[in-house]
């Protein structure tokens, strides 16, 4: 029986007991999960000429947009906050999670599903962790907005799904689809160039089909292996040719295209040494190839990294998975492995250039500074004969005027004086080893 002094209260407190009273009456029911069982609710305000409400909650299947539903006594649906006739009203749900005024991510995809079909779409941060079984942090290693922090590959292992970070290429791939991010980049093309012959029937000849995650992940390697031999072939005949002109023929242009093809294979290189590095760590774990085995199976791995399946066969095809996933990681990781040899190799012969450059260079500044020291040195001993001219253009008599052998006698002393002063400065020079 409702308290007596709760009918006595003001219509207006009624609305905040009847919601204590629904709450009191969800924390009974939580105790039975994934369960459907009709229950009337104890509102006060039945003695007061309140119209019953008889509510159902159930707890459907996990949908995008997951909530309780309420219902009146004839099973017709109310909103939540639907005011009934007798001026009563639900209280309104609280959400699950607070509201920070933070506006949640959308990120634009392709989504390619494992029979071959291509569409772009847009994915929430939320409904891409519920689709994928990921967690917050394992997005942040793909998320095309953290370009500049996540710059190293990696390709990470999880339960449901697998996260491909390799550069500009970023998707997930899953059990029956893998969405791509960035796919408007060069890299993000050649990956589903790659792909989509892979899920195509007539293209296995009769052999005997990978898992579409395996597939997955081999296009991601292959067009970006593919795509450093791509760029060392285009770069290397350049290199070669300006091996050959150099450092007989110094420009401008020359010495600047060199830099850039420097530049280019340092980028090569940096990138072909991640991507084998990152590959040797993953043949090196044991328990990263057997989780990719066991992904969509119900195999699961102990502490001794042991593969227990509940069907034996299961067991069977996991192992000859695992074989099958660490020679595709092998002939990868040698491709990779010969890419970055070439790299280095091309480096090397542009540094040697570099400083055959440079050696060159020095000499010729050498003879450029002998030169100029010469040249000063004579301008030193004309300009000792340049002081006797000016003293004797002075306007004042000294008695040299009127003698006719004067002028010859005092410019050929001139003349003499600074060759022999040259003569004498050369070879103090050259003992000093100054020139």
């Amino acid at each position: 029986m409702p308290s007596p002094i709760l009918l006595q209260l003001p219509p207006q407190f009624r609305l905040i007991f009847t919601g204590i009273s629904l709450s009191q009456s969800k924390q009974d029911f939580s105790r039975k999960l994934f369960s459907c069982q009709p229950r009337r609710s104890c509102d006060p305000l039945r003695n007061a000429g309140a119209k019953e409400v008889e509510t159902i909650k159930c707890f459907a299947e996990e949908r995008e947009s997951s909530g309780e539903a309420v219902f009146d006594k004839d099973g017709e649906e109310v909103n939540i906050g639907q005011d009934f006739p007798n001026g009563a009203a639900v209280p309104q749900r609280i959400p699950d999670s607070l509201s920070l005024g933070i506006r949640e991510p959308v990120y634009e995809v392709v989504e390619v599903k494992s029979i071959g079909i291509v569409s772009t779409r847009k994915i929430n941060r939320r409904h891409l962790l519920k689709s994928s079984g990921l967690r917050p942090r394992d997005v942040r290693t793909v998320d095309p907005s953290l370009w500049l922090t996540n710059t190293m590959p990696s390709i990470l292992v999880r339960e449901y799904a697998i996260l491909l970070n390799l550069g500009s290429l970023r998707a997930i791939a899953m059990q029956e689809r893998v969405y791509i991010f960035n796919y408007n980049r060069r890299a993000g093309k050649a990956f589903i160039d790659a792909l989509l012959p892979r899920l195509n029937p007539k293209n296995m000849h009769g052999g005997p089909s990978m898992p579409f995650v395996l597939e997955v992940v081999e296009a991601a390697l292959y067009s970006r292996i593919q795509r450093m031999e791509q760029r060392l072939l285009d770069l290397e005949p350049r290199v070669q040719g300006l091996l050959e002109v150099l450092p007989n023929r110094l420009t401008a242009n020359i010495l600047e295209e060199l830099r850039i093809s420097k530049q280019t294979l340092v980028e090569l290189g940096s990138k072909a040494g991640a991507l084998k590095q990152m590959l040797l760590d993953i043949l090196e774990d044991t328990h990263e190839i057997r989780r990719i085995c066991i992904m969509g199976r119900n195999c699961t791995l102990t502490k001794t990294d042991d593969m227990e399946c509940s069907v034996p066969l299961e067991k069977e095809i996991a192992e000859e998975e695992e074989e099958e996933i660490e020679m595709l990681l092998e002939n990868y990781l040698q491709r990779c492995e010969s890419c970055h040899g070439q790299a280095e190799r091309l480096l090397d012969s542009a540094k040697e250039m570099e400083d055959s450059i440079a050696v060159n260079l020095s000499s010729r500044r050498l003879e450029v500074s002998r030169v100029e020291l010469l040249l000063q040195v004579g301008a030193l001993c004309v300009g000792v004969g340049a002081l006797f001219a000016g003293i004797f253009g002075m306007n004042l008599r000294s008695h040299l005027e009127e003698r006719v052998f004067a002028f010859w006698l005092t410019t050929s002393a001139i003349f003499v004086g600074a060759l022999l002063g040259f003569f004498i400065m050369y070879a103090y020079l050259r003992q000093k080893k100054i020139l």
